[in-house]
């Protein structure tokens, strides 16, 4: 009997023993677990710096050269062309004979405008003399007056277009079409295409830049311009125009004067790149991957103390990898730049050495 009592009490103090052991362990296990999760809640992220920096806004971008002066000009009378004294690519001077008119036609002309003048001239006299007398009243002679005075105008016309039987080029440039051949005949409605003449000492680099580049120009500016033609060659250009309004692709088109080189001639197609330096600007700028999404989003974690806290920020230009902060944040402030997937407003993080 005696027996069976020690064997029960020593059942019972086994019994004890392991639910103490279980307990123990329990409640180890359940602080580690806490532990764990107190870990857990901590973020690794990377951060930057937000810094006012001098940056430099320099960009490239690419057009066509077009002369500066290029003209298609026509027949101002009519008449048969009888003599041409240049082809296709002669270099002419402003007012140089192009080609000669046989004055036919326009001596016809001359000489029936000569004799309406005379006979004007003549029924004036004799209304001014029948007026003296009576024989015609005021408002005839006045009539007459203005028939000679028209006649006198035609006649003065006609002497002009007579004595200028030769076409002359309007400005210095390159004959790059000729349109007549000896014995055309010239039309004045509709004109008849002479010479097409294109001045290409000067070209235009017509070129476009988006609304954050145009800010930074201003017309008069030089510019650095490169050709693949001749890699080797570096021309100076200058600013001579820049769009008030954006194109329907909202870019504003510049326009650039470049003086050609004797030695190296750009032909006007050519395709040019525009090299523009601006100069620096103090920034305030953060690094683009500290942006949540998109620069449009204007949303970005500062680590303040072990937390991420979320700001909304103004954003100016993007220059690269970084942008400019116009305000919302100040000089100096850690930005998280990576982990912000993981992250809310209040989160703690720890910062990833």
């Amino acid at each position: 009997m005696i027996k069976k009592i020690i064997t029960g009490i020593t059942l019972i103090g086994v019994l004890a023993l392991i639910v103490f052991v279980l307990m123990k362990n329990k409640e180890k296990n359940e602080t580690e677990i806490s532990v764990v999760a107190q870990k857990n809640t901590t973020v690794l992220v990377k951060v930057g710096t937000v810094k006012l920096e001098d940056i430099s806004q320099n960009f490239s971008t690419n057009g066509n050269f077009e002369p500066m002066r290029k003209l298609t000009f026509s027949a101002e009378k009519p008449g048969k062309i009888t003599k041409i004294l240049v082809k296709e690519g002669s270099y002419v001077s402003a007012g140089q004979t192009l080609a000669f008119v046989r004055s036919d036609f326009i001596n016809i002309r001359l000489q029936t405008a000569e004799a309406v003048y005379k006979n004007a001239l003549n029924d004036y006299a004799r209304f001014e003399n029948a007026f003296k007398t009576g024989g015609v009243t005021k408002q005839q002679l006045d009539a007459m007056k203005l028939q000679l005075t028209t006649a006198e105008s035609n006649y003065k016309n006609a002497k002009i277009n007579a004595s200028d039987v030769a076409i002359k080029a309007p400005f210095s440039g390159t004959i790059n079409k000729k349109f007549i051949e000896i014995g055309d005949i010239l039309a004045s409605m509709p004109p008849t295409p002479l010479f097409e003449i294109v001045n290409t000492s000067k070209l235009k680099l017509k070129v476009t830049v988006n609304e954050s580049q145009v800010t930074a120009l201003k017309v008069g500016d030089s510019v650095k311009i490169t050709t693949t033609v001749f890699p080797n060659k570096e021309f100076l250009g200058k600013i001579t125009f820049i769009a008030t309004m954006a194109d329907a692709s909202l870019n504003f088109p510049v326009e650039i004067e470049v003086e050609n080189n004797s030695t190296a001639a750009i032909k006007a197609g050519m395709y040019g790149t525009a090299n523009f330096i601006t100069k620096k600007q103090k920034m305030l700028v953060v690094p683009r991957k500290a942006y949540i999404g998109s620069v449009n989003e204007n949303e970005v974690f500062v680590y303040q103390n072990g937390i991420a806290k979320l700001k909304k920020v103004t954003s100016g230009k993007i220059i690269g990898d970084k942008v400019q902060i116009l305000s919302g944040l100040n000089e100096g402030e850690q930005v998280v730049i990576t982990g912000q997937i993981n992250l809310k407003d209040g989160t703690k993080v720890e910062i990833l050495k």
